[in-house]
C-alpha cells in the first residue's frame, strides 16, 4: 500500500508544543500496536478515497475482526464514516468506509517575502477557507500579529468543531532576510528576520500547536502527499517562487539531508569559479519571479503581474518570454547536475505562478533540456506540479495532520 504520509517520517519538523485533547494520541509509544493499526487504515482510506472492510483487511493485511474493532473505534470517535452500500455484485452488498472530512482540520501557513497565506483544510485535505495578504518584503510588526490573529480567525470559525483542529504548520524560508542585497534590503533589515526563530514567535502569539517546515520542503510535501507522489517514486522537486527553490523525494521518502536543506536549488552555481575573481551567480538570479519582476519593473509594467495571468498577455507578454528562456535555460542546468548527482527518472517542476506560465516554462524547459550534453546521463522526465501557488501554505497544513494520524514506522518499532 502507498504510504505518502507515512513517508514524511524523516521530516525534520518542530514539533508543537503540546496537542489537543479531544482526538485521542494515535501511534505513541505508549498505545503500541492497536494505534499504528488505527493509522495504518486511516493512510489506507486517505490513498484509496473509500474501501469497504474487506479491501481494508487485504491492503493492511489486518484480519477481518481486527479491521472490524478498529473501524467501529474510528468511527466512534467522527474519523471515518459509512458510506452507501455497494450493490450489484456477486456476494453480500459492501459499505465503503471513508475518512469524515469533519473529522479533523489543521491550518496551513506561508510566510514569504513577496506574501503570507493562511489555509483551512478538512481532514480529507481539501480547503475550506484561504485568506492571503501581499507585501514589499514583511514588516515583523504588522506580520506577526497578522499570523496569530488568522489563525484564531480560521479555528474559531469553525464552531462546535474547532475542538477539532489538531494544529497549524508554518511554512516560510529559513532566512527570510537572505539575498537581502538582491532585494534591496538594509543589512537592518535582513538581520532580523535572519537571528528571529519565527515558529517560536508565533507559538508566543497562540494556544493552537505549530509546527514548521521550510518553505519549498514544504511545497514538496502537499505534491508528495496530494500530488505527483501519487504516481512517482522518486523525483527533483523545483518551485519557482519570489525566489526559486527546491527538494527530493527518493523511495516516496522525503529526504531533508543533514541540515533540513536538502534541494536547496537557489544556491546552484550555474558556472565554475574563476580563480581570483567574483563569484559566479545562482541560480536564483535566473530562473525566480524576482527576476522576472524586476525585468517588468523596468520597462515601466506592474511587476506583480509575474505571479498571475497578465504575464503572458499584452504589455507584459515580450518581457515574460525573454525571462522565460533565461529561467529554462538555468532550470535544464540545474536539472542537468541533479541528473548526474542523483539518477532520478523524474523531475517535478511548479511554482506560484499561473498555470499557463508554468506550461510555457516547462516546455521552454524541455526544449533546453534537448540541447544539453547528455553523454553518460539519462535524462529525466519532466513533469508539472499539481499542487500550485497553494503548496507551500497546503504542505504545510499537512504537518499537523502527519504528526497526528499518519502511520510512523520508527515510532512503532521502538515501541516493540
Amino acid at each position: 500500500m502507498p504510504d505518502a504520509i507515512g513517508a514524511l517520517d524523516a521530516l525534520h519538523v518542530e514539533a508543537p508544543a503540546r496537542m489537543p485533547d479531544l482526538l485521542r494520541p494515535r501511534g505513541s509509544n505508549q498505545l503500541g500496536m492497536r494505534q499504528f493499526n488505527e493509522r495504518t487504515v486511516l493512510q489506507a482510506l486517505r490513498v484509496h478515497t473509500s474501501l469497504p472492510k474487506a479491501d481494508l483487511a487485504r491492503l493492511t493485511g489486518l484480519s477481518a475482526q481486527t479491521i472490524g474493532l478498529i473501524t467501529a473505534r474510528l468511527e466512534e470517535d467522527g474519523l471515518i464514516v459509512k458510506q452507501n452500500r455497494v450493490r450489484g455484485r456477486i456476494g453480500q452488498p459492501s459499505v465503503p468506509l471513508a475518512l469524515n472530512p469533519d473529522g479533523a482540520f489543521s491550518i496551513g501557513i506561508k510566510v514569504g517575502r513577496r506574501g503570507a497565506e493562511w489555509l483551512l483544510i478538512d481532514f480529507t485535505a481539501q480547503v475550506r477557507e484561504r485568506h492571503a495578504i501581499s507585501y514589499d518584503f514583511p514588516d515583523a510588526e504588522e506580520l506577526l500579529p497578522a499570523i496569530a490573529q488568522h489563525i484564531h480567525r480560521l479555528r474559531d470559525g469553525l464552531g462546535p468543531l474547532a475542538v477539532r483542529n489538531v494544529g497549524a504548520g508554518l511554512a516560510a524560508p529559513f532566512q527570510l532576510g537572505g539575498w537581502h542585497r538582491t532585494l534591496g534590503l538594509s543589512k537592518a533589515q535582513a538581520d532580523l528576520w535572519n537571528q528571529m526563530d519565527l515558529a517560536a514567535e508565533v507559538r508566543a502569539r497562540t494556544d493552537v500547536p505549530v509546527s514548521f517546515a521550510r518553505d519549498t520542503v514544504a511545497a514538496c510535501v502537499a505534491e508528495l502527499v496530494s500530488g505527483r507522489g501519487h504516481d512517482l517514486k522518486s523525483f527533483l522537486y523545483i518551485f519557482v517562487d519570489t525566489f526559486v527553490g527546491g527538494g527530493l523525494v527518493i523511495n516516496s521518502h522525503l529526504h531533508t539531508g543533514a541540515n533540513g536543506n536538502a534541494g536547496a536549488l537557489a544556491s546552484l552555481p550555474m558556472q565554475p569559479p574563476a580563480a581570483g575573481g567574483a563569484l559566479p551567480t545562482q541560480l536564483i538570479a535566473h530562473a525566480s519571479l524576482w527576476e522576472l519582476e524586476q525585468r517588468l519593473a523596468s520597462e515601466g509594467l506592474d511587476a506583480m503581474a509575474a505571479y498571475d495571468e497578465r504575464a503572458l498577455q499584452p504589455p507584459f507578454a515580450a518581457t515574460t518570454q525573454a525571462w522565460l528562456e533565461s529561467a529554462a535555460q538555468a532550470l535544464a542546468h540545474a536539472i542537468v547536475s541533479g541528473a548526474a548527482m542523483l539518477d532520478l527518472a523524474d523531475v517535478v517542476v511548479d511554482g506560484s505562478m499561473s498555470r499557463l506560465l508554468l506550461q510555457a516554462l516547462l516546455e521552454r524547459t524541455r526544449a533546453a533540456l534537448a540541447r544539453c550534453n547528455w553523454e553518460g546521463l539519462w535524462q529525466p522526465q519532466l513533469h508539472g506540479g499539481r499542487a500550485g501557488a497553494l503548496a507551500c501554505a497546503l504542505g504545510g497544513a499537512m504537518l499537523p495532520l502527519h504528526a497526528n494520524f499518519a502511520p510512523d514506522h520508527d515510532v512503532f518499532l521502538k515501541a516493540a
